[in-house]
């Protein structure tokens, strides 16, 4: 039989869980990890997360999102039903979405340790102004630090259709 055994997915306790707890307050201890079984291997993982919410620090307005993360796993993979509960926790949390796509980077390589992550946030307008906020992570002293300063400098030069708004 291919596939995973049980042992290999002993920290996964979330998934297939039928009590989850939604949590109201950014909580990045939710996120939960699983081995990439192809780690010879340089692939993107792509999660599009349409539904993100978080608050304005100055105002309390809730602001809303699609977060698009892609990463290129090394030796850990987030478990993406610890992600929706991560992204969850940041609907009573209050920063801006400057803040917001760092902070999930910055909890996701501290997580993983990715070859190479990147994290857009699509804002939808308040006020008449839409906020894109994009950062990006590169290991450093790889070719994937190189990749990172490339796809950044080269970043929305050629802006897609917006869909999200």
């Amino acid at each position: 039989m291919v596939g995973r055994k049980d042992e290999d997915l002993q920290d996964v306790t979330l998934l297939g869980n039928q009590n989850t707890k939604y949590n109201y307050q950014y909580d990045p201890s939710v996120l939960e990890t699983f081995d990439n079984q192809h780690p010879g291997r340089d692939y993107f993982v792509k999660f599009n997360c349409p539904e993100f919410t978080t608050l304005c620090p100055k105002t309390g307005q809730p602001d809303f999102a699609t977060i698009y993360i892609s990463y290129i796993p090394d030796v850990k993979m987030v478990e993406s039903k610890s992600l929706k509960l991560y992204l969850f926790s940041f609907r009573n949390h209050g920063d801006f979405h400057e803040d917001s796509v760092n902070t999930i980077m910055n909890d996701l390589i501290d997580l993983m340790n990715p070859r190479y992550i990147e994290v857009w946030g699509k804002f939808t307008p308040r006020g008449g102004i839409s906020i894109d906020p994009y950062c990006n992570y590169g290991r450093p002293g790889t070719k994937y630090e190189e990749m990172a300063n490339f796809r950044l400098m080269n970043h929305d030069l050629y802006p897609e259709t917006i869909t999200n708004r």
